[in-house]
């Protein structure tokens, strides 16, 4: 039988002791772990992490986009999270000066026979209450995106 590896952690105390453990320091877990203290405030809460810092994982290789609620269909559990949690990422943002850039994002219908799904789409962000829709035709695109090329 193998020897256990030394820990480099404390030994345990028996009087630390934590009313709460979430494992996992990424997005969810972090996430979890706020919003138990938010609903207790003065718990004792653990988050453990088996990697030397928190979100090294897929949390720490998103996008960094912030979905407003344009691909969902309306009335649909996506739909209303993606807004609400849109809108609440929006408020902590702000509450804690932290910048978000809103440079928006262009859907390209690049000919007729995609203009349907293009009304599709915006039929749907309207629904779900999406703020600054506009509708432009390729001169704007092209002012928008220089790169870009489509008829709406």
């Amino acid at each position: 039988m193998q020897e256990p590896a030394p820990s480099s952690a404390p030994p345990a105390n028996p009087s630390d002791r934590a009313d709460i453990v979430v494992i996992g320091g990424g997005i969810l877990g972090l996430a979890t772990a706020r919003e138990m203290l938010a609903r207790q405030p003065g718990i004792r809460l653990v988050v453990l992490e088996g990697e030397r810092t928190l979100a090294v994982h897929q949390s720490g290789h998103n996008s960094g986009v912030v979905h407003a609620g344009l691909y969902y269909a309306p009335g649909s559990l996506k739909a209303r999270l993606c807004t609400e949690g849109k809108k609440a990422l929006e408020a902590y943002c702000a509450e804690k000066g932290i910048v978000v850039q809103r440079v928006g994002k262009l859907v390209v219908a690049l000919s007729a026979e995609e203009l349907p799904r293009f009304e599709t789409l915006e039929a749907r962000a309207r629904e779900n209450g999406v703020e600054g829709l506009e509708t432009v035709g390729p001169e704007r695109i092209r002012e928008l995106e220089p790169n870009a090329a489509g008829i709406r």
